[in-house]
């Protein structure tokens, strides 16, 4: 099996409205399931972290992600900076050199920006 990293920095995807960009985030993660495509590992940094905590509209797919076996990593920093590190409810906190160390060992690694 590949070992596939993806990097979510923010909520959204593309530069299209915010509400454009979630509905397009949300089909990409949806369609990660319905394909049976589950990265290895899922790193969210920056704004990203939001999409992992409570009232995410991205929760369910994240967490079933999760269940196939994706791991989900979340910036320490990034959820300390955003007051979030009580409101996780998917993946694990992880400090940047785990995040380095993901990604250096990754053989794809693919960024949703």
């Amino acid at each position: 099996m590949e070992n596939v990293v993806l990097q979510l920095s923010k909520t959204t995807m593309g530069t299209a409205p915010e509400e454009l960009g979630t509905l397009l985030l949300k089909n990409y993660l949806s369609v990660l399931l319905s394909e049976a495509y589950y990265p290895s590992f899922i790193i969210m940094y920056a704004e990203g972290v939001k999409l992992a905590c409570e009232d995410s509209p991205f929760l369910h797919e994240l967490q079933q992600l999760q269940e196939k076996g994706s791991v989900i990593l979340l910036c320490k920093t990034c959820l300390t900076y955003f007051s979030l590190l009580d409101k996780v409810k998917a993946g694990v906190v992880a400090t940047m050199t785990d995040i380095v160390t993901v990604q250096r060992k990754a053989e794809k690694l693919l960024t949703v920006a």
